[in-house]
């Protein structure tokens, strides 16, 4: 990322391990040491609440990492207003906003709208879908979200919320931060939740919206 304290190294071919593993590593005087639990990094969130912002469980290679995703949307003067995603791919980003206005029954067409994955990481997978839908909707309302929410799952084209895999592994590195809720897809729930999280199980976006 852009911090110089701390840099990301992702490798891409493996002989003995995991393909695509996210190493974090904070540079110090001596050198470069690896941060054992990179989700506390990408956390360092500031104290007030602000609409648009909302933490998620992304998947790291071996591991599961929270991150914040920020969703800021602004009235384009524009007749084809701006799609920015940055850390996300912006086609997908586009398609989720369709969803939104279709399933949801929230229209941004008339809305810049931009998104940003904090501390330079950049999500390849289908997780973030639910989490960056929610940003959106908190910013396009303007009412920020509970900052013990923590949230993924997938969102498929007719409102479905799909399972993601490790789902019970997220959940519970998000209670060990000290979240106390998750909106996360129906088969992802797990028979207990972890001590002290509620979590909300959702089918369909609009479920996930009323879960707000």
């Amino acid at each position: 990322g852009a911090d110089s304290r701390f840099r990301t190294l992702r490798g891409q071919k493996n002989r003995f391990g995991a393909v695509n593993e996210l190493g974090v590593f904070a540079m110090l005087e001596h050198g470069l040491k690896e941060v054992k639990n990179p989700s506390a990094i990408f956390l360092s969130r500031t104290q007030e609440e602000a609409p648009g912002s909302l933490v998620m469980v992304v998947w790291e290679g071996t591991r599961p990492i929270l991150v914040e995703v920020q969703a800021l949307l602004d009235d384009s003067p524009l007749g084809n207003p701006r799609r920015v995603a940055v850390g996300l791919d912006p086609n997908r980003l586009s398609m989720l906003l369709a969803v939104l206005h279709r399933h949801g029954g929230l229209f941004t067409g008339d809305q810049d709208v931009f998104l940003n994955v904090v501390g330079g990481v950049k999500v390849l997978e289908t997780s973030a879908d639910l989490a960056v839908l929610l940003a959106v909707v908190s910013s396009l309302q303007n009412r920020p979200l509970p900052r013990e929410l923590v949230v993924f799952g997938e969102v498929g084209l007719s409102g479905e919320i799909r399972p993601v895999p490790s789902g019970q592994e997220r959940i519970v590195e998000a209670a060990k931060h000290g979240f106390t809720r998750a909106i996360v897809p129906r088969g992802n729930a797990p028979k207990q939740s972890p001590p002290g999280m509620e979590v909300v199980a959702v089918d369909k976006l609009a479920e996930a919206l009323e879960a707000l």
